[in-house]
């Protein structure tokens, strides 16, 4: 067995042991001796302490750094081209962060017991909001796509409720803007086990799919089962959102199904099809 793999059953089995034992902070307990066991085994990489400790990056380099022309390239394609490949690249993107950020805030609040009695969550659109303000933020900034995030299941385990959770969040995050050579060291090692137990929390929400229902059986075993295949929650919710309408419709329940779905589903094979991956 690898140092890797060895050191990743390590982290899963201390981080179990703590949640088992309902210690607070478990997961992040868990990082970190898994992050202490991985330099012996050579899985951590240490560096120098004075590399521990640096100013952020500047933002010169990728701030408003917008490819305009190479994105229409009218040059090439035309006017009335150009333009449509813009729609279909919007479209394209609107369609995955939007449900990417709709499957993660329903499973998160559905762990937090924030849904309703119609599996509805209250202020959605003000969640989804902040999440579009922040993906457009961080593209003008030029960084990674900035959006909702799954492990956020991980904060919540440990009792985050509130509002205030993710603005200590964010302060911390700023904090480890300056110490972005510690938080380096951490190998993906001693992270996979903390994803593996929010996996773990989020499985819990399977228990209230109808499985005796195959019309409703299928397409949920499609959206578990894309999701880890293509890295991607919202492909997942679109293979879903895709099986649903047709195993409504041949077999005659197709009253069950809301028309929004019959267009998302036509827009998801548009996507697959057509749309820019």
């Amino acid at each position: 067995m690898s140092p890797n793999t060895m050191l990743t059953l390590i982290g899963v089995a201390i981080t179990a042991i703590l949640m088992s034992r309902n210690i607070k902070g478990a997961i992040l307990i868990g990082i970190l001796l898994t992050t202490i066991i991985g330099i012996p085994l050579g899985v951590t990489k240490t560096v120098p302490l004075a590399q521990l400790v640096s100013a952020p990056p500047s933002l010169s380099h990728t701030f408003f750094k917008l490819d305009l022309p190479g994105l229409l390239n009218i040059g090439q394609h035309g006017l009335f081209k150009a333009i449509l490949n813009v729609l279909m690249v919007v479209i394209s993107f609107s369609l995955v962060d939007m449900f990417d950020t709709i499957g993660t805030l329903v499973g998160t609040a559905q762990k937090a017991n924030m849904l309703d009695e119609n599996g509805k969550m209250k202020n959605m659109d003000k969640a989804l909001l902040s999440d579009a303000v922040a993906t457009t933020t961080g593209a003008l900034l030029g960084t990674s796509t900035v959006t909702t995030f799954v492990e956020s299941t991980a904060g919540i385990s440990e009792g985050g409720r509130t509002g205030l959770t993710s603005v200590v969040t964010a302060i911390m995050f700023l904090v480890a803007m300056f110490f972005t050579g510690l938080v380096g060291i951490v190998p993906a090692e001693a992270t996979a086990p903390a994803l593996i137990v929010v996996g773990v929390l989020m499985m819990g929400a399977v228990t209230n799919i109808n499985f005796n229902d195959f019309t409703e059986a299928l397409p949920a075993f499609f959206t578990i089962s894309i999701m880890p295949f293509t890295y991607s929650i919202a492909n997942g919710i679109a293979a879903g959102i895709i099986f649903y309408p047709i195993v409504k419709i041949v077999t005659g329940r197709r009253k069950e199904v809301h028309p929004i779905v019959y267009v998302l589903a036509a827009l998801f094979i548009i996507r697959f099809t057509i749309l820019p991956k």
